[in-house]
């Protein structure tokens, strides 16, 4: 589903001119980025958690010339679904990933994935 199709669809359901369901999606979708970017997390009750996940700089190699680089450390927006969304998407089935989860009940932090 892409943005303009969300857009519709919230014009459609509530009535809303397409114009203001265009303000309604750009204003939440600020409001998310806003708070990731001042390091907050962004927790919607059902549907899940966004965060900045720290990743520490790391060595690699330079693909063409197989030169050892060093890679800077970065941060990583991530979504992480919640309990009742997961089990939504999985036709009814709880996948119990909530043993992942930090003391917090947010989402885990180590700062060693690797992607």
């Amino acid at each position: 589903m892409t943005k303009a199709e969300i857009i519709n669809k919230v014009s459609e359901l509530t009535g809303m001119s397409r114009k203001d369901a265009i303000a309604a999606l750009e204003l939440f979708l600020a409001a998310i980025k806003e708070g990731l970017k001042k390091g907050e997390k962004v927790s919607l009750v059902g549907f899940g958690t966004f965060y900045v996940k720290h990743k520490r700089s790391r060595n690699g190699r330079n693909p063409r010339t197989g030169e050892q680089i060093q890679i800077p450390p970065k941060q990583i927006a991530t979504f992480k679904p919640g309990k009742a969304f997961r089990i939504l998407v999985n036709d009814g089935v709880d996948t119990g990933e909530d043993d992942y989860d930090d003391e917090e009940g947010g989402a885990p932090d180590d700062g060693d994935t690797q992607d």
